[in-house]
């Protein structure tokens, strides 16, 4: 079985890799159905999906009635100001089927313009908040993309007290000195506040380079079993207070699960240095700025 760690100040012992439900997007409920049982096999613990997410929202909620006490579930709003947040609130609980979600975020919150109106005056922080005061979510998250992320949650955090924050990380972003410095000062403020840390990307190749695509990620991921191993080992090896988002692709969901259920030890940067050379791993977001 997976490792659990507590996910931040929670109380909750969330597996150390996340259902990124993402993947099911536009998945049939069977596709769907058959995830569960994936996840239910390897005793994933935490669902992590949003309103933006196609159809997925509306693949989990037949789950939840036999099985929302098993399942940390968080959502996430794309919306920018508070009545549209509320809506997106609202449509979530309806299409999961449930009274509550465990933890509404604010999604890819990265953008300077996009902060100043979700987190001033009637945006979509204070919808979280009262979200929260409603009992409709116990916690309230950020998340973001790119190169800006890291310290774009840094002036999140002092802006408002968040329970956790979601960003991007692998071994390949951890080259670029700024990103690892930013992504490390983030870290460092998650864990004095006992602040939970959700990663993603970590078996991104970069972006894809055919038009022929065999996977739903936006991205080209890892396929190798042996290369998702090494990914998914530095990850969760380099991190091990951290949790770690799957990618958003069914059919990886299994070779991602497996390698978490099989993590030992974090593999060497030399290993991890040889990976990135042979194929040929690239920035998801341009050039850092």
């Amino acid at each position: 079985m997976i490792q659990r760690r507590p996910f931040g100040r929670t109380g909750h012992l969330s597996t150390a890799t996340l259902f990124g439900a993402a993947a099911l997007a536009r998945a049939s409920q069977d596709d769907a159905d058959r995830a569960l049982e994936t996840l239910l096999r390897y005793g994933v613990n935490h669902i992590d999906t949003a309103a933006r997410y196609g159809d997925s929202e509306l693949r989990i909620g037949p789950w939840m009635a036999r099985h929302r006490k098993d399942f940390f579930l968080a959502t996430k709003t794309g919306s920018r100001t508070g009545k549209e947040a509320r809506d997106d609130i609202h449509r979530s609980l309806e299409r999961l089927r449930v009274d509550h979600v465990d933890l509404i975020q604010l999604h890819s919150l990265g953008h300077p313009d996009d902060w100043d109106v979700a987190m001033g005056p009637g945006g979509a922080l204070e919808a979280c908040v009262r979200a929260r005061e409603e009992k409709l979510a116990r916690f309230i998250g950020v998340t973001g993309h790119g190169w800006t992320i890291a310290a774009m949650h840094r002036r999140s955090l002092a802006r408002h007290d968040f329970d956790a924050v979601l960003l991007p990380y692998n071994f390949f972003m951890a080259q670029d000195a700024r990103y690892r410095e930013a992504f490390e000062a983030v870290l460092a403020v998650c864990r004095e506040r006992n602040v939970a840390v959700q990663v993603i990307k970590s078996i991104a190749r970069g972006p894809w380079a055919t038009t022929e695509r065999r996977h739903t990620t936006w991205y080209q991921p890892l396929e190798a079993q042996a290369d998702i191993d090494r990914a998914v080992h530095w990850a969760l090896g380099t991190l091990p207070s951290v949790h770690l988002n799957t990618a958003g692709d069914l059919t990886l969901l299994p070779k991602v699960l497996e390698a978490a259920d099989r993590l030992e030890r974090r593999p060497s940067d030399e290993a991890m240095a040889e990976m990135l050379k042979t194929e040929r791993m690239t920035s998801l977001f341009g050039l850092p700025t």
